[in-house]
């Protein structure tokens, strides 16, 4: 499957809740509506917590960028079904975009919200793959995009992120209460393009995104907890350029899924 990931900045006259709200309650459904028109397999909401984590995972790393408001995610069976469903002009698709896109237009701040297609590569992954980060439990969604330093290829850093850094975060796993631990790279998609460009996206994509499901309500706080996160920390700036790079803690809201 590839993945279109879409980081939403609310626009400034809503607060937090007021831009949820909406995205959930009245964007929701109309995404909903067209999953059959757009042969969307899967769509999620991530919506950030306002809670002083975000604040304090961020200092951990240095100065990194604001967070967002909350992530949207829809999947697709492939690249190329996608592809020819984009060219082959089909009217009820057509409709379906153009109603979307004009509803975004009256919540999300569109041209500082980034949007990509992406693949995921499992690191932890257990099955079935049920794993959410609801309203009423303890686990909470981490939702980390980055950008690589400027002195590595991005061939370099996709390299070394996959061979180097999942294998840290798996030997770390139980000690940080890591439920589910996945990759999620940029594809360098020839559909990006059109998509940002309908939308006036000012913001460069990120090479991808780190997704991880953590159980808050077991999550230890001992002496092997602290050196396992300073153990992840130390060895993502080695490789990511926080500056330019951001980190939220997240609750899903499943709209769509019928894999």
């Amino acid at each position: 499957m590839i993945r279109l990931v879409f980081a939403l900045r609310r626009q400034s006259h809503l607060t937090l809740s007021e831009f949820q709200d909406y995205w959930l309650n009245q964007h929701g459904p109309l995404v909903a509506s067209f999953a059959t028109d757009l042969n969307i397999l899967r769509y999620v909401q991530t919506h950030t917590l306002a809670t002083p984590m975000n604040e304090a995972a961020q200092k951990a790393r240095g100065k990194m960028e604001p967070h967002y408001d909350g992530i949207a995610e829809l999947w697709w069976s492939s690249e190329a079904d996608l592809i020819e469903q984009m060219n082959s002009g089909s009217g009820k698709a057509a409709i379906a975009g153009a109603a979307l896109l004009e509803d975004e237009s009256k919540f999300i701040d569109l041209p500082n919200s980034p949007l990509w297609f992406a693949y995921e590569h499992p690191q932890i992954n257990p099955t079935p793959e049920d794993i959410t980060a609801k309203l009423k439990n303890n686990i909470l969604r981490v939702f980390f995009p980055l950008r690589h330093r400027s002195n590595m290829s991005e061939e370099q850093a996709r390299h070394y992120w996959l061979t180097h850094h999942g294998p840290i975060v798996r030997s770390h796993a139980e000690a940080t209460r890591t439920l589910c631990y996945r990759q999620v790279h940029r594809a360098n998609s020839p559909l990006d393009t059109q998509i940002q460009r309908a939308r006036g996206t000012r913001v460069k994509s990120y090479l991808g995104h780190a997704e991880a499901w953590v159980d808050m309500g077991k999550a230890p706080k001992t002496d092997e907890a602290r050196r396992a996160n300073a153990a992840l920390i130390e060895d993502e700036i080695n490789f990511i350029d926080m500056e330019h790079s951001t980190f939220l803690f997240g609750k899903e809201y499943t709209i769509i899924d019928k894999r």
